[in-house]
């Protein structure tokens, strides 16, 4: 997490997170990542960088992205899989008429 060490008169606000989204099948792994901005409003509640939670800051990252932005990091993920599983390298067969 990133954060101002000083706003709105309060320390270390959270203005950016960076998450990443681990999946595996027992035997092959993949991950997507990236960043979501949050924004504290002065005057709602605030809570201090030493007791934020895990469920806190994924519930800032999962309302960020939305129930689409997960949906298309999990079907990455899964297709990253599957193409470990399936690899459709470029191979060079002999020429035919040799």
């Amino acid at each position: 997490m990133t954060a101002y060490p000083k706003y709105a008169e309060l320390t270390d606000v959270v203005f950016q997170v960076a998450w990443v989204l681990s999946a595996t099948d027992g035997t092959y792994n993949s991950a997507a990542y990236g960043s979501v901005d949050v924004t504290y409003v002065p005057g709602t509640v605030y809570t201090p960088y030493d007791q934020l939670t895990l469920e806190q800051v994924n519930g800032w990252v999962a309302g960020a992205l939305g129930e689409d932005g997960i949906a298309k990091a999990q079907a990455d993920c899964d297709s990253v899989i599957a193409a470990q599983k399936d690899p459709n390298l470029p191979v060079t067969p002999p020429l035919p008429w040799n």
